[in-house]
């Protein structure tokens, strides 16, 4: 079983992207950040042999997850469990076997003085909440998406420059560690705990071409799924391509499913 995250930064922009994407790194499995419209290319994925569950809104936010026809998916909820007053698209949970998938798109959080950063811990918290449930039942799960949390100092190539962001603040990477605490694994980091491997690179001052990047983008699995890890990695190839997504692919390979 091989599943992805991406955020592609505007499904419109990079609608032909993921279909090079998909076309070429046989995935069972991709989870979709980002959408930023109501418009969705189903049909094209469709002819590729993958069916959709989206989550749209106009303009902002947005999550797909798409996945091979013959996998039987079932939608749980498209909404932060707890937090259904919330209007940003940024939640999908399926079920697949025993096994919930999740694909979350964080709230960025910034600027930190303005009302966005509250609004992201509370989503934070509410998350936590959730994924505290599903361990208490003994549900087996995996979360992949856009965090938009930079774990910890190796995670990022100048920390200085990321003091006081939301993304590296304390009170974010605290919940960020509450998650672990509850006896997830940040995958990548089972496989790789070299420095300087980034999945988000900024448009601006040559960062990609400086590889000045940060983590932000991650899968982390509860112990049943843990023990299912083959490798995880970031594909850092469709950064690359001409008119980019800032992100590039993260990627988890599992023996199986629960």
């Amino acid at each position: 079983m091989k599943i992805a995250s991406w955020n592609v930064n505007s499904i419109k922009a990079r609608g032909a992207h993921v279909e090079k994407y998909l076309n070429q790194s046989e995935l069972d499995i991709l989870m979709v950040q980002e959408l930023k419209g109501l418009d969705f290319p189903g049909s094209t994925f469709e002819a590729l042999g993958y069916q959709a569950i989206v989550k749209p809104q106009k303009a902002y936010n947005g999550v797909a997850i798409l996945y091979k026809k013959d996998l039987e998916l079932e939608l749980i909820s498209d909404q932060l469990p707890g937090f259904e007053e919330d209007e940003q698209a940024r939640f999908i949970e399926v079920k697949l076997g025993q096994t919930h998938l999740i694909n979350i798109y964080m709230p960025n959080g910034n600027p930190v003085e303005s009302d966005k950063f509250p609004y992201k811990l509370k989503w934070m918290e509410h998350l936590y909440n959730h994924l505290k449930a599903l361990r208490d039942s003994n549900t087996p799960y995996l979360i992949g998406g856009d965090f938009n949390i930079i774990p910890h100092d190796e995670d990022c190539h100048d920390p200085q420059a990321w003091n006081g962001d939301a993304l590296f603040r304390p009170e974010s990477l605290k919940l960020f560690r509450q998650y672990l605490n509850l006896g997830l694994s940040d995958a990548y980091r089972i496989f790789d705990t070299s420095a300087e491997t980034y999945s988000f690179w900024d448009y601006q001052r040559g960062a990609w071409q400086k590889n000045d990047g940060i983590r932000i983008d991650h899968f982390l699995t509860s112990p049943q799924i843990t023990d299912q890890l083959i490798g995880c990695t970031i594909d850092k190839e469709p950064r690359g391509w001409e008119k980019p997504s800032d992100h590039t692919p993260i990627i988890i390979e599992l023996a199986s499913l629960i």
